[in-house]
């Protein structure tokens, strides 16, 4: 036998003090749920970058095909069902993320119980709002829809009929999320929607359909999405297989107490654009709509890197947080956040140095809204920079609070948007928003701080956030003196940060933690399901 050499044992060498099994357990634990958080961020990351091109080439569409006052009748026709959609789900969609996870799927689990509390009442609001929309189009249309021509009630009413369709679609989504793969999840609403809906409108603006033709190519696809949804949440949650649809009076109370202060922010997380165009439509015009319509889709695209980063973690964080384990939901928050943040920022600082030569693939017309998005692209990097702490809120069961902050935002935007709107238009509406994100995120992460207890922010968060500013900074100067704001700076500087990228993958230290990266996304992905037993050794104290 070959004997262990071990430093003697004395007061100059004490003996090793062996770590705590609960020490142990709680860091394994914690690297799961950063491999799983990074598998299901790449998914929900890869989803996203699809559907951010692909609402890049529908607003394309429909800023080519129909000009600036058809596409601010457009985009106020999407804002219109968008914010109503929002307001009828009644937060139930976050409320079925909150609670799936924490309950059993399968024909002899309780999961499927949630489904008629959360679909039940959403379902009745949104043939609430479509009777009363078709009843008072034609009094709203000449308000709402303005440079939608004569048929803008035909218009506003079909818009109105879809809001209980997209209200199902929304909800069964956010099952599915739980239920599945999140694979499954990027299948219909990063893939199936955003790639059906430029097609389709695009085809209709070619055949010269006008407006009624192009929004119903635009919402024929949630028709679409919400029979695949049926489909693929129907198997895990036993459906049709003898589990329980009949929930108890407890299932109603639980769920809708934690629903219904979500129920407004939901509105407000949803609409928080749509109600800068409406505002700009009826304040300023439809040009001026037009114009910052399409200068908050670029402002959207940018941002689907966080939202397919909180659709990816935000059963895991509900299932995290339920057992008490702030500890690692905060680790997985500031992991993402890096992610988020070394992904996000580069498109926003190119967004507001580049403005014009964005705005320019549009048309020369919407040239007009470079001011506008140089502010709404800085004021992104707050939201971007605190990561997504309304999903510590809301998975936390603080949807109060995430009230709190949204109801913040929304007083500030629409406040300062009626001073702004009637003088500078889209700079004003831009100007308006851009203080409206800035009050609801930062209130929202000193919320989520004090709700957590942990530390949201470290020194890795800090390094990424001055190396990729330094980075892009850079590039973009290089841009600038060597071709200006237009096309060709913007040509420049993609290319110095092409350059400087591949110089880092010459680095050891990037290669090895993209090796690390890459381990971890290699495990198998599965839905984050409350079957998932909690060890006792794990729970946060």
């Amino acid at each position: 036998m070959t004997a262990t050499t071990r430093p003697p044992a004395g007061p100059d060498h004490p003996p090793p003090v062996p770590a705590s099994p609960v020490a142990v357990a709680a860091a394994d634990a914690g690297s799961a749920e950063t491999r799983r958080s990074a598998r299901s961020g790449v998914a929900g990351l890869l989803g996203a970058a699809t559907s951010g091109l692909f609402g890049f080439v529908l607003a394309v569409v429909i800023t080519r095909g129909y000009g600036t006052a058809g596409a601010g009748a457009f985009f106020a026709a999407i804002g219109v069902v968008t914010v109503a959609t929002a307001v009828c789900t009644l937060g139930a969609e976050t409320g079925l993320m909150w609670a799936l996870p924490r309950r059993r799927v399968g024909a002899r689990g309780d999961a499927a119980r949630v489904l008629p509390v959360a679909l039940i009442p959403p379902l009745l609001a949104g043939f609430l709002v479509a009777g009363a929309g078709a009843l008072t189009a034609d009094a709203l249309a000449p308000r709402l829809l303005r440079g939608s021509g004569e048929g803008g009630d035909t218009l506003l009413t079909v818009t109105f009929a879809a809001v209980p369709v997209v209200v199902a679609m929304t909800l069964l989504l956010a099952a599915l999320r739980c239920v599945r793969p999140i694979r499954a999840y990027v299948g219909v609403q990063f893939l199936l929607l955003p790639v059906a809906r430029p097609v389709l409108v695009g085809a209709a603006a070619l055949a010269g359909g006008g407006l009624l033709a192009g929004m119903t190519g635009w919402l024929v696809p949630a028709a679409l999405a919400l029979l695949a949804c049926l489909t693929l949440v129907a198997g895990p949650l036993g459906l049709g297989r003898g589990a329980a649809l009949r929930p108890r009076r407890a299932d109603w109370s639980t769920f809708w107490r934690f629903a219904l202060p979500r129920a407004a922010s939901a509105a407000i997380d949803a609409g928080s654009m749509w109600v800068g165009v409406l505002l700009t439509s009826v304040l300023a015009g439809p040009a001026d709509a037009g114009v910052f319509g399409a200068v908050g889709r670029y402002v959207l695209a940018g941002q689907l890197a966080m939202q397919g980063l909180r659709v990816a973690v935000s059963p895991q964080l509900s299932r995290l947080l339920g057992r008490g384990e702030r500890a690692a939901a905060a680790a997985v928050h500031r992991q993402l956040t890096i992610w988020g943040l070394v992904l996000s920022w580069p498109v926003y600082l190119l967004l507001a140095v580049f403005a014009l030569a964005f705005l320019q693939l549009f048309g020369p017309e919407f040239t007009a809204g470079v001011p506008a998005m140089t502010v709404l692209a800085l004021a992104m990097l707050v939201n971007t920079g605190v990561g997504n702490v309304q999903s510590l809120l809301l998975m936390g069961g603080r949807s109060g609070l995430h009230l709190v902050a949204t109801l913040a935002g929304l007083t500030m935007t629409v406040s300062l948007g009626l001073w702004l709107i009637p003088g500078q238009g889209a700079t004003g509406a831009a100007l308006a928003w851009a203080a409206g994100i800035a009050t609801e995120n930062l209130t929202a992460a000193a919320f989520a701080r004090s709700v957590v207890r942990e530390p949201l922010v470290d020194a890795a968060t800090v390094r990424a956030a001055v190396a990729t500013v330094a980075g892009v900074g850079l590039a973009a100067a290089v841009g600038v003196l060597a071709g200006g704001r237009g096309l060709p700076g913007l040509v420049v500087a993609l290319g110095v940060l092409l350059a400087g990228c591949v110089g880092l993958l010459t680095l050891p230290r990037v290669r090895a933690g993209i090796r690390v990266t890459m381990r971890q996304i290699r495990g198998r992905d599965g839905a984050a399901t409350a079957a998932e037993p909690a060890a006792a050794s794990t729970r946060g104290r």
